[in-house]
């Protein structure tokens, strides 16, 4: 069955993105924190590992990089530089994806940015969810030495209130 032809709703956005994976067996995990930076910064959507066991019963970690399509060039390119590596795997996938924006609340603490995720348009458009971004209530909670659940409703209650 072709799965492009399912009917989807009104509401829903879709889009393209390569999936790049491969297994690493040989290389110091020190590594992976400098190479998340690197495959982000050239523009990565995500980048994350997994544990697996490997042949030999070796332990190692599964790389897997989500990147727009026109990234898979770079990101392969510093994917085979910056490990051991000797084959990478590509995938395309549709991907569903909801609408975001980003607001700024006032908080007692400051003003935090929020991120909204909505579908729909106009009349129809529907919140899904709100994040306070972390970096924000990390630097506060750190400031005024508050826990961090604490902050992230603060912000939470401000957004519902003024929204």
């Amino acid at each position: 069955m072709d799965r492009g032809k399912y009917d989807r709703k009104k509401n829903s956005n879709v889009d393209i993105v390569a999936v790049l994976e491969t297994q690493i067996d040989d290389l110091s995990p020190q590594v992976f924190g400098y190479l998340f930076d690197v495959l982000l910064n050239v523009g990565a959507l995500d980048v994350f590992t997994q544990s697996v066991m490997m042949k030999k019963s070796r332990p190692g970690i599964l790389l897997t990089v989500i990147c727009a399509v026109d990234k898979i060039d770079v990101c392969e390119e510093i994917i085979f530089k910056e490990t051991t590596t000797l084959g990478i795997r590509q995938s395309i996938q549709k991907r569903s994806i909801l609408d975001r924006e980003i607001k700024t609340v006032n908080t007692k603490y400051g003003k935090v940015r929020v991120k909204i995720a909505s579908q729909g348009k106009g009349e129809t458009k529907t919140i899904i969810n709100v994040h306070p971004e972390y970096e924000d209530c990390a630097t506060i909670a750190r400031e005024f030495n508050q826990p961090l659940t604490t902050i992230q409703k603060i912000v939470l209650d401000a957004f519902l209130t003024n929204y």
